[in-house]
C-alpha cells in the first residue's frame, strides 16, 4: 500500500516551530516531510495568519514539488493526522497521488481532460466562499451537471481571498473533480441527536413557524425538550436546534438549523431556514456525548466500506465542533486515528459542511481514499 505524501506544521509550544517568524519556516518543515511521486494534485489548508501569503505559498509548492494543481482553503482552524490547529499559524497539505487523467481542477481553462473527467465525475472536493452570492446556488448545480458526490466546506474567517488556487472564482467554488477510477468512501456525522417526534408545520407567518401539528409551535417545543429546559428558554441557546428531515433519504438524514428566536406571547418559533406549511421539522440536541457516539458510528461505517488499505483522508468539520464541542485534545482527529491507524489526514474547520449536494452545519464529513484493486498484492 502506498499512502499519499502529506505534511503539516504549526506554531506550537512542543513542535519544531515554537514562535511565529513567518510562513517560510512552516513551509520548510512541511517540505522536509514530503516524499513521493509528483503526479496528481495537492490540497493545502492554512490558518488565517497565513491567508495573505497563500499565493506565495502555492507558488513555492508548485516549484518545489512539481505539482501544478493546488486547491484548498484559508480557515480559522485546520487539521492533520491526530491534531487540530486552532488559533495558531499552521499549514497542512497532501498530494493525492492519482493519475492526471482522473482529475480536473475547477474553475480552470476548458480542455479535453476537464470535459472527459466531468463526464465521468464521481467525487468533487469543494471549497466554497460564502461571501460570493453565487456559491450556495452553484453547489447543487455542480452536483447536478457533473453527477459528482460533493464533499467539502464553506470557508470562514478574515481572509479576503480564502479559496486556494482560484481566489477570484466567479461561482465562489474551487476544487477538484475525480473520476470513478479513484476508489474512496465517504461519510457524514451529525453533531446532534433527535428529541421527540417529527412534526409537520401547519402554520407560518412571515417566515416564522406558528403551528406544529395544529398546536402552538412553542408549546410543542416545550413538550419535546421537557419541563426542566422549558422553564427557561435561554437554556436552549446553542443546545437545542431545529432539524429538517431530508426528503427521500434512507439514512434518517436531516439538516440542522439554529433556533433564532421565540415569541412567548403568541407561541411562535423563528428558525434560520426558509420553511413552508407542510414541511417537516423535529428538534435535536447538540452535546459532546451525542457527537462522539455518532462520530464513531460514521467512522466504523466508512472503514467497513473502505476496507483495510486506506491511502489517506480528507476531513471537513464545523468550526463549532473541535474543542468547542469535544473539549481540548483533538478528539475528532484522535478518533479517526484510532479507527484507521496512522494514515495521512488533512482538512479544515469551516462555516458549513458540504455532503452530496447539500449544506450542513455542526457536522463532520470524512472522505477516505483507498488502494486501487490492481495495486493490491
Amino acid at each position: 500500500m502506498t499512502i499519499f505524501p502529506f505534511a503539516h506544521a504549526g506554531v506550537t509550544t512542543e513542535g519544531p516551530v515554537t514562535s511565529w517568524t513567518g510562513w517560510p519556516d512552516l513551509l520548510e518543515v512541511c517540505l522536509s516531510q514530503l516524499d513521493g511521486p509528483s503526479q496528481g494534485f495537492g490540497l493545502v489548508y492554512v490558518t488565517d495568519p497565513l491567508g495573505g501569503d497563500i499565493s506565495d505559498i502555492v507558488e513555492v509548492l508548485r516549484t518545489r514539488t512539481g505539482i501544478d494543481i493546488w486547491r484548498g482553503a484559508v480557515a480559522p482552524a485546520i487539521c492533520a493526522t491526530g491534531i487540530e490547529y486552532f488559533d495558531t499559524p499552521a499549514i497542512a497539505l497532501m498530494v493525492l497521488d492519482v493519475p492526471d487523467s482522473d482529475i480536473a481542477a475547477f474553475p480552470g481553462e476548458p480542455g479535453n481532460n476537464e470535459l472527459q473527467v466531468a463526464s465521468r465525475a464521481h467525487l468533487g472536493i469543494v471549497h466554497a466562499d460564502p461571501r460570493q452570492a453565487a456559491a450556495l446556488e452553484a453547489m447543487p448545480e455542480l452536483a447536478k451537471t457533473t453527477g459528482a458526490y460533493l464533499v467539502g466546506g464553506l470557508t470562514s474567517g478574515a481572509s479576503p481571498a480564502p479559496l486556494v488556487g482560484a481566489p477570484d472564482a466567479p461561482s465562489g467554488l474551487a476544487g477538484v473533480l475525480l473520476t470513478d477510477q479513484v476508489p474512496l468512501s465517504t461519510g457524514l456525522t451529525q453533531g446532534c441527536s433527535p428529541i421527540g417526534l417529527v412534526h409537520t408545520i401547519t402554520g407560518m407567518h412571515e417566515g416564522i413557524v406558528t403551528e406544529l401539528d395544529g398546536e402552538d409551535a412553542l408549546e410543542v417545543l416545550k413538550a419535546d425538550v421537557g419541563a426542566l429546559l422549558a422553564r427557561d428558554l435561554r437554556q436552549l441557546a446553542g443546545y437545542v436546534h431545529a432539524a429538517i428531515p431530508v426528503s427521500g433519504s434512507d439514512q434518517a438524514d436531516y439538516l440542522v438549523r439554529n433556533l433564532v428566536g421565540f415569541d412567548v406571547d403568541q407561541g411562535w418559533i423563528a428558525v434560520a431556514e426558509g420553511l413552508r406549511v407542510g414541511d417537516r421539522l423535529r428538534f435535536v440536541r447538540r452535546d459532546a456525548a451525542s457527537a462522539i457516539e455518532d462520530m464513531q458510528r460514521m467512522l466504523d461505517d466508512v472503514k467497513r466500506r473502505a476496507g483495510e488499505r486506506p491511502r489517506g483522508a480528507v476531513y471537513h468539520s464545523c468550526v463549532a465542533r473541535g474543542p468547542h464541542q469535544f473539549g481540548p485534545g483533538s478528539q475528532e482527529l484522535t478518533m479517526i486515528a484510532e479507527t484507521f491507524g496512522d494514515i495521512p489526514v488533512v482538512g479544515f474547520f469551516g462555516n458549513g459542511e458540504i455532503s452530496h449536494d447539500r449544506l450542513y452545519t455542526y457536522t463532520g464529513v470524512l472522505t477516505v481514499f483507498c488502494e486501487p484493486e490492481e495495486a493490491k498484492g
